[in-house]
């Protein structure tokens, strides 16, 4: 697929967006031929310096490119993009000294690579010589992967020439033992999280249950995946209380979807669950206007996993590994389920609706304890659950809950590695009781007030199969950017929480979950 100025875009079903290209390149970055080359600046004395790799551009320039960064009030601090003319000097026009901060870690110099990138939109190539955390491998996936993050445009509905294309070619200025391996995995784990974002801002006049299913079977069918999708009919007919209650709404009816990568050496089983509500407007328990204009990302959840799934195919860590996408749209209507209806959820236990607005916990019940069919030795379920989880953790950081303190320990330190904060948060076993109904099993929100991101929490675990492990991911808040992009980061879907679900199956593969 071509867009108007001729360049290669991608296609797959209802989404699209352009394709970067990245390689490795051993010449001397003076000499590259590029549009534009990006460097480190650190702080120093007196302004900011340039960070290792950028030696032989400095040569260039007669040794004067720390005073030219200096000149233009460049810092070195993280999150500093400076441009300053080549004026000839090198092949390229443009140089951008991407600051670092002090003592840059793997993720400083990822976000650094995506802002430099970010920042260069409209240009076709660039060359990329940041410094590598460790000088090995692993920074050179950092970089790659930072830079190919940055480089994203959703553009599905754009008819006009006006809006500036990414980086069309990136050229990755490095060397290390495996470089070549760690670039291949940099570029699956973009591609992972390209499906999350591209499905997340996709408007939900384009995307229902059907259609996010029917991009999941797209998916699987790329992949490799085994899929199962379970229509209206069949949920009705199997007993998914929680799925039909919430999406019986809405005119486009639910679905379930089932993913499974399996390898012939594994011996551990993870499952995945993920909240798919493509569109969230509170059902009968409306919510205010401006708390539902960006809504469609209420299927943060089962986007992560469908976009983990893809990246795990093609990683193909030792351990199986299943999906479940619990979709539906939650609208009002002369049909919606109403405050105080009691529904029977997959597997007999009964919830009383006492909001409507509360729904995501309905589909993944009926999920959870489907998983536990699977024999999973861990399950991990993800959604934008609670808007309690922004006021306690804000935007950017995913609030992490288990069953086991350990889980939840070992959870929280895959994220860290796969470069998305988390905490750590506890299931007080007194919230429990806020959830008591006078008529059913279980209420799905409590009488207190305090604590929802907990009390959802709480209410999950209850469906949760008997010992066995699990995690619950709330990314209410860093699925979603309504503010400025940052870093790697671009207004609208970020996402969030793909990248720490490929990092937990490979540590259930390597033992350590």
């Amino acid at each position: 697929m071509l867009d108007p100025k001729g360049r290669k875009r991608s296609r797959g079903g209802l989404t699209s967006c352009y394709v970067t290209s990245i390689s490795l390149d051993s010449q001397a970055l003076a000499s590259i031929d590029a549009d534009a080359i990006v460097i480190g600046a650190a702080p120093a004395e007196g302004g900011a310096a340039p960070a290792a790799g950028a030696e032989d551009l400095d040569r260039a320039l007669d040794g004067r490119l720390a005073e030219a960064l200096r000149a233009l009030g460049a810092t070195g601090k993280a999150g500093e993009i400076t441009k300053l003319p080549a004026l000839g000097a090198v092949t390229a026009k443009v140089i951008v000294a991407a600051g670092l901060g002090e003592d840059p870690s793997a993720e400083d110099v990822r976000r650094a690579a995506g802002a430099a990138i970010r920042s260069l939109a409209g240009t076709a190539r660039a060359a990329v010589a940041l410094p590598l955390p460790g000088g090995s491998a692993d920074g050179v996936e950092a970089v790659a992967l930072g830079a190919l993050l940055g480089a994203y445009s959703f553009d599905a509905f754009r008819t006009g020439d006006e809006h500036k294309s990414p980086v069309e070619e990136i050229r990755l200025v490095a060397s290390a033992d495996g470089a070549e391996a760690a670039l291949e995995r940099a570029r699956i784990l973009a591609d992972s999280v390209r499906i999350v974002r591209d499905l997340v801002n996709t408007p939900p006049s384009h995307l229902s249950p059907e259609d996010l299913a029917g991009e999941a079977e797209r998916v699987a069918g790329e992949t490799g995946l085994s899929i199962e999708v379970l229509d209206e009919k069949a949920l009705v007919d199997g007993g998914y209380g929680g799925i039909v209650g919430v999406g019986q709404g809405s005119a486009n009816p639910p679905r379930l979807v089932r993913l499974s990568y399996t390898h012939p050496e594994a011996s551990k089983t993870l499952a995945l669950v993920g909240k798919g509500i493509t569109f969230d407007s509170g059902g009968l328990s409306l919510k205010p206007a401006e708390a539902m204009d960006w809504m469609k990302s209420d299927m943060g959840g089962a986007a992560a996993v469908l976009g983990a799934l893809a990246g795990i195919a093609r990683l193909a860590p030792e351990a199986n590994v299943v999906g479940y996408l619990a979709i539906a749209e939650n609208m009002p209507s002369g049909t919606a389920q109403r405050p105080s209806d009691v529904l029977r959820v997959y597997g007999g236990k009964t919830v009383e609706v006492l909001n409507t607005d509360a729904e995501g916990r309905l589909v993944l019940a009926d999920a959870l304890v489907r998983a536990g069919e699977d024999s999973p030795d861990l399950i991990v379920d993800v959604a934008t659950l609670t808007g309690a989880q922004l006021v306690a953790l804000g935007t950017r950081t995913t609030g992490v809950m288990a069953n086991d303190d350990e889980v939840r320990e070992k959870v929280v330190a895959a994220a860290e590695r796969a470069g998305e904060q988390s905490w750590g948060m506890p299931l007080p076993a007194e919230l429990r009781k806020g959830l008591d109904s006078a008529v059913a099993d279980i209420a799905n929100i409590s009488g207190e007030r305090w604590g929802g991101m907990l009390v959802a929490g709480t209410f999950l675990k209850e469906f949760v199969p008997d010992g066995v492990k699990w995690a619950h991911l709330d990314i209410a808040g860093p699925a979603f950017n309504k503010g400025e992009p940052y870093g790697y980061t671009p207004k609208g879907g970020t996402g969030a929480a793909a990248r720490t679900l490929v990092q937990i199956a490979e540590d259930v593969a390597a033992g350590i979950l």
